[in-house]
């Protein structure tokens, strides 16, 4: 059964890379599509991408939709570590590859990624609550109609997706540690999932099992 797992993640896996190589070509097609221009070098122009492009200074403006902005933003990026551990646990069959080699650390640095998780969830609700309760008047300017509205809406629906798979793949892997069941060694108790694992425990060892491979 193992070895079916591993084959069906290693399939997934390649599709995923499949249609991400897909969609880099066809950015960097439109990306060509434009004329060359001389263009002198300034330093306000890397000034200007390092504050408006990476560092989000705009947003700034108003401090509690900046923080929330943030969450999302450095949730994204550092939780994008444990998902080297996921895809070399699938394909190797192996479980939390990292937590011996970490021992406690590893515990701290999940709880670590678990709270960035929960912020990016929370800040994406409100996001849409803003965008479609609300209707914050910005954000739903005429020039905004169509596409944009709909694909900023597919981007925030899809962040709580793949965040609440993350704490459900926890949680369940917790309530899994407790029952000693076969490789879900004990590895610690995680802030969030901790909290969210309770209520796994009337669902099968089988189902618990299924819930965490498929998160």
């Amino acid at each position: 059964m193992q070895i079916v797992q591993q084959i069906l993640f290693i399939l997934f896996t390649i599709a995923a890379i499949w249609i991400f190589v897909r969609k880099v070509k066809f950015i960097s097609r439109n990306i060509k599509l434009g004329r060359d221009e001389e263009l002198k070098p300034h330093p306000d122009r890397w000034k200007s991408l390092l504050l408006m492009a990476f560092g989000q200074k705009r947003m700034f403006d108003k401090p509690l939709v900046a923080l929330l902005h943030f969450a999302v933003y450095a949730g994204f990026v550092i939780i994008n570590i444990e998902i080297l551990e996921i895809i070399l646990d699938g394909i190797f069959g192996t479980h939390r590859l990292f937590a011996p080699y970490l021992g406690n650390v590893y515990t701290f640095i999940i709880d670590f990624f678990e709270v960035l998780a929960f912020l990016v969830l929370t800040a994406c609700i409100i996001f849409l609550i803003r965008r479609n309760i609300v209707h914050v008047r910005r954000l739903n300017m005429k020039e905004l109609n169509g596409w944009p509205r709909s694909d900023a809406n597919y981007i925030l629906i899809f962040e709580i997706i793949l965040m609440s798979l993350f704490l459900t793949m926890n949680s369940a892997d917790r309530t899994l540690q407790l029952r000693s069941y076969e490789h879900y060694h004990n590895v610690g108790s995680f802030w969030i999932s901790s909290m969210i694992a309770p209520l796994f425990q009337d669902l099968s060892t089988i189902s618990l099992v299924g819930l965490e491979r498929s998160a």
